[in-house]
């Protein structure tokens, strides 16, 4: 009996979101807790991004072994038990900090299990996102784009939220002693927390996923897997309009994913706004979370009314946005009121324009290697992320804040010279065409 995707589609896209927001993103907090450099913090978490680079290259493994539900159970097991060593690692090593501050012991030994989760968690992306493309017939796929992302984005906006807000309730170095216990052992509480959740995803999904019969190895040699699933997608037409615009429709994003956490948390003596970790959460995890649905639905809702060519040009002037946002916080402290309604606006916008290009990316990952060449997308992504977000820290010391903000903002105006390059891309449309049999609407959210 073929079971309700509304079972599983959910869960399947919180488990692939957390991971990805937790390594990337929840690293950069804990370390800026915890009193390191943004340089230091920029150029290494930077790296973080390698594995979610290099994936492409063994997406044709995920196509040429076992099945799709196999391996997202097994990357999800495995994640679970990275969280466990990092929150013993967290445990182990607390009172040096409490005693001398961030030692690079830990901050190296902890790296190197942040970036065991990325490749884990790059993995589950592989195998969760084909999955996706196997379970669900072509209406079903399109009916649940919105849905996915949408919980896709949950995911991030609560473990960067709720989950950080929730951590420093616990302890904080503002209020040392107060707390329900010494900082920074909180850290560790998250990340066993974070294990127990995972346990529970690898548990729930192998009782309730279905098995569908498309879900197998790609009947093909495995000595030419790698090779076929690279010569289709980089043999296939406009393939320099599709490159551009995967590398740099999100360019001025990577500037600010890095540095914006750093510019909300350190002190306002060095510039930033000096906002505690929990405020921080809870702008994330409430206002946040709010606006990143009401985008996300929004966006689902535009793209299947008026197609992906109608919506581009407005989804990617609101994607740009943010840049000027905290040009203008750098340059003028503003009220913590106004903070929470730009960051508000920023996940509304980003809800918005990551919609199309999350479905960019589904309609030229089609054919036999559909895995592949979306996991061969996402590589891309995740490069043109890369540098940027390694360069962002080096830089911002060098022009302080408000310089490196205007920086960022002029630079993302290349996200709308990318945009016309899309108009060429002719598999867009032949896909498009057909994935509108179905058009979503915010009926489809309930």
């Amino acid at each position: 009996m073929k079971k309700n995707p509304w079972l599983y589609i959910p869960t399947l896209y919180l488990a692939e979101g957390f991971p990805y927001i937790i390594i990337n993103t929840v690293s950069t907090v804990l370390y800026a807790d915890l009193g390191f450099s943004n340089k230091q913090i920029a150029f290494w978490t930077g790296w973080l991004y390698l594995p979610w680079v290099l994936k492409m290259f063994w997406s044709p493994l995920v196509d040429a072994r076992a099945t799709k539900r196999r391996w997202l159970l097994g990357a999800q097991t495995l994640l679970a038990g990275i969280f466990v060593l990092l929150a013993g690692l967290t445990a182990w090593q607390a009172f040096e900090f409490a005693s001398a501050g961030g030692k690079l012991s830990f901050f190296s030994l902890s790296l190197f299990g942040f970036l065991a989760g990325a490749f884990a968690s790059a993995t589950l992306d592989i195998a969760t996102d084909g999955y996706y493309l196997l379970a669900l017939s072509p209406v079903e796929q399109s009916k649940f784009v919105g849905i996915r992302t949408i919980f896709y984005r949950l995911a991030m906006i609560l473990g960067s939220g709720a989950f950080v807000s929730l951590t420093a309730m616990l302890a904080s170095k503002e209020s040392a002693g107060t707390g329900l216990m010494p900082w920074p052992y909180n850290w560790a509480v998250l990340f066993a927390f974070l294990a127990c959740l995972f346990m529970g995803f690898a548990g729930y999904h192998r009782w309730i996923l279905p098995k569908p019969a498309a879900d197998g190895p790609v009947q093909i040699a495995q000595g030419t897997a790698w090779g076929e699933s690279f010569k289709t997608y980089f043999t296939q037409k406009n393939l320099f309009y599709i490159l551009a615009f995967i590398l740099l429709y999100r360019l001025g994003d990577a500037f600010l994913e890095k540095i914006v956490p750093l510019f909300l948390l350190k002190p306002q003596a060095e510039g930033a706004l000096g906002m505690s970790v929990q405020n921080y959460g809870l702008i994330k995890g409430t206002l946040g979370l709010g606006a990143v649905v009401v985008g996300n639905l929004a966006g689902g809702w535009l793209l299947g009314r008026y197609g992906f060519k109608k919506c581009i040009w407005p989804f990617a002037g609101i994607l740009i946005l943010p840049n000027f946002f905290y040009a203008y916080m750098a340059w003028g402290h503003p009220s913590a009121a106004v903070v929470a309604v730009l960051i508000t606006l920023e996940h509304l916008g980003n809800g918005l324009a990551m919609m199309a290009f999350s479905v960019f990316i589904m309609y030229i990952s089609q054919g036999a290697y559909k895995t592949s060449h979306y996991a061969i997308s996402t590589g891309i992504m995740a490069l043109g992320m890369m540098g940027p977000s390694m360069a962002s820290g080096w830089l911002q010391m060098k022009l302080g804040y408000t310089g490196f903000f205007v920086t960022a903002s002029l630079i993302s105006l290349i996200t709308l010279a990318v945009v016309p390059l899309s108009f060429r891309i002719k598999s867009i449309e032949e896909t498009e065409a057909a994935f509108r049999t179905h058009r979503p609407s915010l009926e489809d959210a309930q």
